[in-house]
């Protein structure tokens, strides 16, 4: 009897291994890169502070747009990179046979269809950026990927997504489009990098990336300084809105209706629909503004530039490391210092536009997209 049959026949019970419960889920959550999900819904939420709207039910679709789209782009990427993963990274998804290929395309178009049929939801307007958005996805993963448009097709992306939230949130568009352009330009520099992780060996794209970074810190914080009086101005007029409607319901005016101020700076609340120079005159008469509440500015400028500051430190730490050692673990590094350092900037542009709730609720999902990048890979 040959020696494997006796090995077999004194061993009757043995069986092949089988695979570990949630291993599956598992090469999904692989393969979809779920941890850098995390830097998603800020694109949206910055796109609306910047286009000076709270964010609204719109902006929830939006948001769920471009979690569908980004997570069509992880599946296609792998797809598309499967020959060569099976070379330079055969521990993944597809090549180690976790997930069928069909499979993955299946889930990229089918994600695809599902974020533009959320835009379509927030209009058509919101419809034709997705639809631009997700061209350009399906374009750089299956074309321009391993060209020198390939980092420019993945900022372009990234601007995209930013302006999606914008226009879905029905803010004014044109006003989101300087942060657009600041995150597109991470992307690019991030993107740069990217190229070279899985061999490592250049040390220029990180240290542009990191020149790229201390470019956009001093922009973000020299924006800051030059918006401190205006954004200021805004929340002095907000609070003396309210200020004044309070007013009027102490006083009992509340159902009277309201004229706004004259263009020689005067104005009544409460006048019951006749014009200022009739109104009766009381509390409610506001002829010069309170001063401006500094503390309130302050508070915004603070933040932006805290927000600012973990922004730098976040991207440029491994960037240095990886330009002083270019080997493939600390370019993979870098470059995912670069996409986490995605939600302290995306808060940075929240808060420079005046919207530090929506800035704090961005920074928010930071710490647990450095928490779930350490069990699963977000490159």
């Amino acid at each position: 009897m040959p020696q494997r049959l006796r090995a077999q026949a004194q061993q009757p019970g043995q069986r092949p291994k089988p695979r570990p419960a949630g291993a599956g889920l598992r090469a999904w959550v692989e393969l979809l890169r779920l941890p850098a999900l995390f830097t998603v819904p800020g694109d949206a939420l910055a796109g609306a502070a910047a286009a000076g709207v709270r964010p609204n039910p719109r902006t929830l679709l939006a948001i769920g747009s471009s979690l569908c789209l980004y997570e069509a782009g992880m599946a296609l990427n792998d797809w598309a990179d499967r020959a060569e993963d099976a070379v330079d990274r055969p521990h993944r998804p597809l090549p180690s046979g976790r997930v069928k290929p069909a499979a993955a395309l299946a889930a990229a178009g089918g994600l695809t269809l599902a974020g533009l049929a959320l835009a379509s939801r927030a209009g058509r307007r919101p419809l034709a950026v997705a639809g631009a958005l997700a061209a350009t996805v399906w374009s750089y993963d299956l074309v321009l990927k391993r060209t020198p448009a390939g980092p420019v097709a993945m900022a372009a992306a990234r601007g995209l997504d930013l302006l999606l939230g914008g226009v879905a949130s029905g803010g004014d568009t044109r006003k989101a489009v300087p942060s657009a352009l600041t995150l597109a330009t991470h992307t690019l520099a991030v993107t740069t990098v990217s190229r070279h992780e899985t061999q490592g060996g250049s040390p220029w794209a990180p240290l542009t990336a990191l020149a790229t970074t201390t470019a956009l810190t001093w922009s973000l914080t020299r924006d800051t300084r030059r918006g401190d009086t205006r954004t200021g101005a805004d929340v002095s007029r907000a609070d003396v809105s309210r200020a004044d409607l309070s007013r009027a319901d102490l006083t009992g005016d509340d159902r009277r209706s309201t004229t706004g101020t004259s263009a020689t700076g005067t104005g009544a609340i409460g006048t019951g629909g006749r014009s200022p120079e009739h109104a009766p005159p009381g509390p409610l008469s506001l002829r010069h503004p309170p001063p401006r509440p500094r503390g309130v500015t302050l508070n915004i400028a603070s933040l932006s530039g805290a927000l600012t500051t973990l922004y730098a430190v976040t991207s440029a730490r491994p960037l240095l490391h990886a330009a002083l050692n270019p080997s493939p673990p600390l370019t993979q590094r870098a470059v995912g210092g670069g996409i986490r350092a995605m939600i302290p900037l995306q808060a940075a542009l929240a808060a420079r536009s005046g919207a530090p709730v929506t800035a704090l609720l961005t920074a928010a999902l930071a710490p647990a997209a450095r928490r779930f990048s350490r069990k699963v890979s977000v490159t």
